[in-house]
């Protein structure tokens, strides 16, 4: 008798999309949101941490006169100097934070039953996911900032070049600026400046879910789905948490790139996040503390905006049901595991 190679009565196939478990679906919405949202904004991103930096070639200067520089120094390109370094970071950062919450939000329903759904729900949720994002993928940002904080001197065509000029503080990429920092700091290297990040992403990620959560719930259901929408609540949502967090930012910013002003400057090296601040308030004045906040508001609205508004778009794309209905579904296979593994 031959053998059968398919089972009689069996349901239509499933695409590749179905089968596809829900969180890598939310890897992969998440990922492509981070990077086409960091890519968009990337010329602010620039010019906002040479803000933040507060380099002395560019203080002083207002947006229109930054951008002018930047392309006169380092041309077009110049705008997306540490992108690369952005976009390898963001991709998984945002993998991670969009998933985590989603996943952080399903084990606290599944572990306390009774909770509300509702803002609060999503502000722990969204800052543990922040805050789990960032510990994975901190160096990277690290490694974004001090290739973005590096102009190309005058009269200096290209990096080789560069690297002659000021071998010592210059990073000619990704891999050297890391290979560079381990070199010269060690693995704590790689960290600095990750104090005050984790101070002000728990906020920041738990507002930001918070807001945009709770601006969908005041639309009518027949429009949360509208672009126009998800790009409206998406910006309230960066802007007002980013507002609250943003001194925390830019503490974070100068810890980074104190030991490239320290072999440039001859400033005296200081550390940790609560020593940063005071000297930035003492040398700098409290108005540095919102240095760029008027770029980053530029840079914000619409980052968050189409981060989400994409991150939902990818989710309707890759088929991935409501979140009450994941949470029935998760508990639901569960339940069928446990009572497969007891005893007949």
């Amino acid at each position: 008798m031959a053998v059968r190679t398919a089972e009689e009565g069996a349901g239509p196939a499933r695409s590749p999309l179905e089968k596809l478990p829900v969180v890598v679906k939310e890897l992969v919405a998440g990922g492509v949101a981070g990077g086409v949202a960091k890519t968009a904004v990337a010329p602010l991103e620039r010019v906002k941490i040479l803000f933040q930096t507060s380099r002395d070639d560019f203080r002083g200067l207002g947006l229109r006169a930054s951008f002018k520089k930047i392309l006169k120094t380092d041309g077009i390109l110049g705008f997306y100097r540490g992108n690369g370094a952005s976009v390898a970071r963001i991709v998984p950062y945002a993998a991670l934070h969009y998933m985590a919450y989603e996943q952080y939000r399903r084990w606290i329903i599944e572990g306390f039953p009774d909770v509300k759904r509702g803002p609060s729900l999503d502000l722990v949720a969204g800052s543990f996911a922040g805050g789990t994002a960032v510990l994975f993928t901190y160096p990277l940002d690290l490694v974004r900032t001090k290739l973005a904080y590096q102009v190309t001197p005058s009269g200096i065509s290209s990096l080789k070049s560069v690297s002659s000029y000021c071998s010592d503080q210059f990073y000619r990429g990704i891999a050297h600026t890391i290979v560079s920092i381990y070199r010269e700091s060690g693995l704590r290297g790689l960290y600095r400046g990750a104090a005050p990040s984790l101070y002000g992403i728990f906020p920041y990620a738990g507002l930001k879910f918070y807001f945009y959560e709770e601006t969908k719930r005041r639309v009518p259901k027949e429009h949360r789905k509208d672009i126009h929408v998800n790009l409206i609540c998406g910006s309230f949502a960066g802007l007002l948490g980013q507002t609250l967090t943003y001194p925390l930012d830019v503490v974070r910013r100068q810890m980074q790139v104190q030991r490239l002003a320290v072999l440039s400057d001859s400033r005296k090296e200081i550390s940790g996040t609560v020593e940063t601040l005071v000297t930035i308030v003492q040398q700098q004045g409290w108005r540095q503390l919102f240095s760029g906040l008027s770029i980053n508001y530029l840079k914000v609205v619409p980052s968050v905006a189409i981060g989400f508004t994409v991150y939902d778009a990818m989710k309707s794309w890759l088929r991935v049901p409501p979140r009450d209905v994941v949470v029935v579904e998760v508990a639901s296979q569960r339940r069928k595991a446990h009572t497969s593994s007891l005893p007949s």
